[in-house]
């Protein structure tokens, strides 16, 4: 079938849980959403917020103190949590490319390391991080492995590509940018080859954000044209493909739901980062051309967005004592103006359970954005 642009819209969202916050248990969202966006530790909490109803944050921390959700770097060279029944998949998908960034970089390869010995030394990293170690801990384990070298640029690189998981290490969002702790993870479901995970992680994706281009799975997953095509091959027998409002080929999984563009979409106030921008070449599912430079700047930067009719509205922020404002590119009507609010009010009494603060090194964009400032709510 030819599909229309609002489809395509209300797919996503539906695919992504936020055309109505599910009542099934946040590992389901975790796995329906695929991949959350980690890299600053609020967002995936707010991730989860948005999309299951009356989300408790100790939900997420118990699931990755429990293993059942992984925090790593994967998809797009950064960090992500996953359902750890996704995590070996994703992680031999992402494996060239993780290799690539670290392996080829004159960091890696100045001080006379070589892919040779990275290798070398993988299996003993791996069994000292069968329980959880600091970044000093595994360093000193390594320099004596490297005499004369620096072992800080060989734990750069393990850093990225080696089978290792972030370990929380407490409130308020179960990580800290400078606490930082790293175990093997888990090895559970046996890992596919390269090219079965390739397969299996397009599955995974046309799932949670298709239809989809094969050029949309390359974006999502940092994949090379030949790398796709590899992907491709091995479910091509079981996609089917619909036709784009540009005429583009869209494939999808046949079990993927196409709503019919008609249904409503609740105002949300989505994190940093959040996924439903970014797994697309083209962004128009969402966030309008005109305006997506000041949601996505362009240093990778994605501030969290206000959402309504589905798509962004503009973007928000806190203040310490609890207060959500927004700068708004477009007026929503009064009935989104009201769930708007509702969202807010919501958002603050969620934060207040762990801290308002939160995303305020990225205030400095504010200042520089279009619009009207919108207080959409205050504690007092």
């Amino acid at each position: 079938m030819r599909l229309t642009a609002r489809q395509l819209n209300r797919s996503l969202l539906q695919r992504q849980w936020l055309l109505a916050r599910t009542t099934d248990a946040p590992a389901d969202a975790l796995r329906a959403g695929l991949a959350l966006q980690a890299q600053e530790p609020p967002s995936p909490y707010l991730a989860l917020w948005n999309r299951v109803a009356e989300f408790d944050a100790t939900h997420l921390d118990d699931a990755l103190a429990g293993c059942t959700a992984i925090r790593a770097t994967l998809v797009r060279l950064t960090l992500h949590i996953i359902h750890a029944d996704d995590y070996t998949t994703m992680h031999s998908a992402m494996t060239n490319n993780l290799r690539a960034s670290r392996l080829n970089d004159r960091r890696f390869t100045e001080p006379g390391f070589t892919t040779a010995n990275a290798d070398e030394h993988l299996a003993a990293l791996l069994a000292f991080t069968e329980r959880p170690r600091t970044p000093d801990e595994i360093v000193a384990m390594l320099q004596p492995l490297v005499p004369g070298r620096d072992a800080t640029k060989l734990w750069w690189a393990y850093r990225t590509f080696a089978p290792l998981r972030y370990v929380p290490v407490g409130p308020p969002w179960a990580f800290d940018v400078k606490d930082r702790s790293f175990q093997t993870a888990p090895t559970e479901p046996p890992r596919p080859t390269h090219e079965e995970a390739l397969g299996r992680l397009l599955w995974r994706y046309l799932e949670a954000f298709g239809p989809a281009t094969a050029n949309d799975f390359g974006q999502f997953a940092l994949q090379r044209k030949p790398s796709v095509e590899t992907a491709i091959a091995q479910v091509d027998d079981q996609l089917v493909r619909h036709e784009g409002p540009n005429g583009e080929t869209l494939l999808d999984v046949p079990h993927g739901i196409i709503p019919t563009g008609d249904e409503p979409a609740p105002p949300r106030l989505l994190g940093m980062w959040d996924n439903v921008h970014l797994a697309h070449v083209d962004r128009t599912r969402t966030l309008a051309d005109d305006i997506k430079s000041h949601v996505i700047r362009r240093n990778g930067d994605t501030l969290p967005t206000v959402m309504v009719d589905g798509r962004v509205a503009g973007v928000w922020r806190t203040s310490p004592e609890g207060t959500i404002e927004a700068r708004l590119f477009t007026e929503p009507a009064d009935e989104a103006a009201t769930g708007l609010a509702a969202e807010a009010a919501a958002l603050s009494a969620f934060l207040a359970t762990r801290t308002h603060a939160i995303y305020r090194r990225y205030d400095h964009w504010w200042a520089h954005l279009p619009g009207r400032t919108a207080v959409l709510h205050s504690p007092t």
